[in-house]
């Protein structure tokens, strides 16, 4: 059930009221009795919090990208600089980088 808070009008007084969805809103103050006792607009007190569906279906505005493991990301390597002059003592050899490509690259 939810929790409503109440302020009166006439004299000030603040109330939590525990009240079904159903149940008709209280009119009169319990402390001066004027039929001035409304519902206040507060905030709901719950978080969703964690790993399950809301964070992983609805937090991000319905546009889940596919998980990419952080491994992938270690792998790819900038491609080597390769010479489109068509010589061979023009074209440049990676030293260091000599297993990151295929076989059949140009620089191999």
């Amino acid at each position: 059930m939810p929790i409503y808070a109440y302020k009166c009008d006439a004299c000030g007084h603040a109330k939590d009221v525990l009240q079904k969805m159903s149940d008709a809103p209280l009119a009169d103050c319990p402390v001066c009795g004027a039929p001035k006792f409304n519902k206040q607009l507060t905030a709901p007190g719950f978080q969703l919090k964690g790993t399950g569906w809301y964070a992983t279906d609805f937090k991000g505005g319905g546009t889940a990208a596919p998980a990419v493991p952080a491994a992938a990301d270690a792998v790819a390597s900038p491609a080597p600089a390769v010479s489109t002059a068509g010589d061979a003592t023009s074209s440049s050899t990676p030293s260091s980088s000599a297993g990151a490509c295929a076989a059949s690259c140009a620089c191999h």
